[in-house]
């Protein structure tokens, strides 16, 4: 069904199932698109109503309506607001036949702004310092430089190139790693998924922009950390089962590694009897990453654009290959 519109000579009904619709009704009408499509909205979380899902050709939303593959027989389309894709793809209820398109690109901005961002909290000690001033306790501490350290970036895309950009910058030394090892610019050495041990080896800091796969699941485990620096620390933000949890708070705590900044979690809200909140040199970000004031504003741009590629039968953008999972 890629591109493919379900009924010639009718309008296709869009059912937007998101708290906030109008960033998106919007630039569809600012493209003209109600000519083609009909726009019906839903309040989330709230389950959208029956009527609505039964007419639906197209559906934006964060996840899987109950029982969608029964409840939404048209269904031809659904663009994610979000780029990972795990619930779509691990969901029973989304039929094989049903193209899946995902916001991935639309983070590019303001993820690598958080991630260089963690860098500085880990490198210029501003936790401590911002305790201390709490303390009323004058400590001048000596910072490293960011200049001259390596970062390791497992799953160089778009988030993973423009980190890469943004590291130059400081004089950082970037390797990592890619499913088909092309070059990227402001990346030293970029290595297959192979290489995962090397950048492991290298790097002062290791980021993690993986997909949640059968191959990346549990990446990070006891043995794996063993291969980090003593001194290296660890960045997740891609999916939360990339790591162990377990492992990683043993490393932590056995000073394996140095430790680690996380923004997303095997369950979310981090539940709090969960280690993770009260282990020294594990810092817990509530998956902001991905957040901005006008997100809305880049996923309404990429779903107006396959709204249009949708109409015209053509080729859909960022369609998600379920055989890889992302």
């Amino acid at each position: 069904m890629d591109g493919q519109r379900p009924r010639d000579g009718q309008r296709s009904v869009v059912l937007l199932w998101n708290d906030e619709p109008g960033p998106y009704l919007a630039a569809a009408q600012a493209e003209g698109l109600e000519r083609d499509f009909e726009f019906v909205t839903a309040p989330f979380p709230g389950e959208p109503e029956e009527a609505a899902l039964a007419q639906a050709d197209v559906l934006l939303a964060w996840r899987p309506p109950k029982a969608m593959a029964t409840r939404a027989r048209r269904l031809a389309w659904v663009q994610s607001l979000t780029g990972g894709m795990d619930q779509w793809l691990a969901s029973p209820d989304v039929p094989p036949t049903v193209t899946l398109t995902c916001a991935r690109g639309t983070h590019r901005l303001q993820m690598p702004e958080h991630i260089v961002g963690a860098l500085f909290l880990i490198a210029k000690q501003f936790v401590p310092i911002v305790m201390d001033q709490r303390d009323r306790r004058w400590t001048r501490r000596v910072n490293p430089t960011l200049a001259g350290m390596t970062l390791g970036i497992l799953g160089l895309g778009a988030i993973g190139a423009e980190v890469a950009r943004k590291a130059a910058a400081f004089d950082m030394r970037v390797i990592g790693t890619k499913r088909d090892s092309a070059k990227v610019p402001h990346v030293a050495r970029v290595l297959g998924p192979d290489g995962t041990d090397e950048v492991l080896r290298e790097s002062d800091f290791v980021l993690l922009l993986l997909p949640a796969t059968s191959d990346t699941r549990d990446l990070m485990n006891r043995a794996r950390l063993a291969r980090m620096k003593p001194s290296a620390w660890l960045l997740n933000f891609g999916r939360g089962d990339l790591i162990v949890d377990d492992d990683l708070v043993a490393a932590v705590k056995a000073k394996t590694i140095a430790g680690a900044v996380l923004d997303v979690f095997r369950k979310e809200p981090l539940p709090p009897e969960h280690p993770f909140w009260t282990t020294d040199g594990i810092v817990v970000l509530p998956h902001v990453g991905g957040l901005h004031p006008t997100r809305d504003r880049f996923v309404a741009e990429l779903f107006v654009d396959n709204l249009k590629r949708f109409a015209a039968g053509q080729p859909l953008r960022e369609v998600v290959d379920r055989a890889r999972g992302y």
